[in-house]
């Protein structure tokens, strides 16, 4: 699609789309009886927060790579989002969720490292002329951009490509990849944490201390519960877009300091304004659950939080375009070979130390698409559960460079 191109380009028209759609979503899934009960029955509410907005993307209507919409989500809605999520959190409860979310958490990441070696080796015994050589369109150094992007985020992905030295069309590619192959596995979590308590039930995962963790969270509330005022609601608006506003310029500062000062930092994502605001953002949210402020769980706080969660879904899905899955075909199966070793690894992990399907979910998101991912599913399945996502996420921006400049020089050693 160009610039310019789409039906609605108003970034006001474009929020209420979004607005409308989650609307609708939320009402039709509430419904008891009719259509709607049965279909909600099998698709959940999440994934139609997200694939709906697909389609205005698809069909021209809204040109997601084109629009504020997502950055406003991105830099304004999920920060404060995040200090809703986890200004109630008990850090004692999500250290007893124990070793096994941060053994899938490695696993994810150990998954993406292997799974694009396997998938280059694969290409070139099948499609040898994809491998493009050794100059900068080599598929191999656009490959290793890709690693950057699935362990850490856009910022991974960038530093990658210097790195590397991808040029502009395989990286044009390769960011193609990562939309549609990232965005469709996304899609299957949001189902999967539609139908979590089966699977768990079959597989026989021990989700004890899950269970534990929501049960403290609800048994919280339901003890605070209250019925918020006005002044309740403008002081969670308060240390919501507060916290945000300082993290902000906070960010504004550090990132110029680590530029000028510690340019050699750029690979542990330093140079990232989101980095810098997610990671504030979290910590000024952890530090407010020490206080009386944890105390505002019980006027909404995470369901504020969850709300401006929602918008974000809807936002990541104005940018999936489902016919991109027929221009570059060649190209996708590659990203969905390595994508499919991510996965298989997870699950056989997972079915040998009988990890809950949340631990998959988390672990994988929190690679594959960081910070503005991992709580979005960690949520689907609990909103108690979104900081996990966070706490995750962040440390895959702590190991993303490494691992993918590990990845990058495998993909390196088979592409030439």
């Amino acid at each position: 699609m160009q610039e310019g191109s789409a039906l609605v380009t108003n970034n006001a028209v474009i929020l209420g789309l979004i607005a409308a759609i989650l609307g609708f979503v939320f009402y039709t899934s509430n419904l008891k009886q009719g259509f709607w009960a049965k279909f909600y029955k099998y698709v959940p509410a999440l994934l139609m927060c997200y694939f709906l907005p697909s389609l205005l993307n698809t069909f021209g209507i809204v040109d997601g790579n084109n629009n504020d919409v997502y950055s406003v989500a991105k830099y304004f809605l999920l920060p404060a989002c995040l200090v809703l999520l986890t200004l109630s959190i008990d850090l004692k409860a999500i250290s007893e969720l124990g070793g096994k979310a941060v053994i899938m958490f490695l696993t994810g990441t150990v998954g993406v490292v292997i799974g694009g070696p396997i998938a280059l080796l694969v290409t070139s015994a099948t499609m040898p002329e994809l491998l493009g050589g050794a100059g900068p369109e080599a598929v191999w150094r656009g490959m290793a951009a890709l690693a950057g992007s699935w362990i850490g985020g856009g910022a991974n992905m960038v530093a990658m490509k210097e790195i590397y030295g991808a040029g502009g069309e395989i990286f044009t590619i390769m960011v193609t990849v990562d939309i549609v192959v990232a965005n469709l596995w996304m899609a299957a979590l949001l189902y999967i944490a539609g139908r979590h308590k089966e699977i768990d039930a079959r597989s026989g995962a021990d989700t004890t201390s899950i269970d534990r963790l929501i049960d403290k969270v609800q048994k919280f509330e339901q003890e605070h519960a209250r019925k918020p005022e006005l002044k309740d609601l403008m002081l969670l608006i308060a240390f919501a877009f507060g916290a945000t506003g300082l993290a902000h310029f906070a960010a504004d500062l550090l990132v110029p300091f680590f530029v000028e000062h510690y340019p050699g930092l750029k690979k542990f994502s330093l140079h990232s304004k989101l980095f810098w605001i997610i990671v504030l953002v979290t910590t000024i949210g952890l530090a407010l659950s020490f206080t009386k402020v944890r105390q505002y769980e019980a006027v909404g706080a995470s369901k504020i939080g969850s709300s401006f969660l929602y918008i974000l879904v809807a936002t990541i899905g104005l940018h999936m375009d489902i016919t991109k899955i027929v221009e570059a075909p060649k190209y996708v199966v590659i990203g969905v070979m390595w994508m499919a070793v991510h996965i298989g690894l997870l699950f056989l992990v997972a079915k040998i130390i009988k990890a809950p399907i949340f631990y998959v979910a988390v672990g994988s998101k929190a690679n594959i698409g960081g910070a503005a991912s991992a709580p979005v599913v960690a949520s689907a399945f609990h909103p108690a559960l979104a900081p996990v996502g966070v706490l995750l996420a962040v440390l895959g921006y702590a190991l993303g460079t490494y691992m993918a400049w590990l990845c990058g020089q495998l993909l390196r050693i088979i592409g030439n």
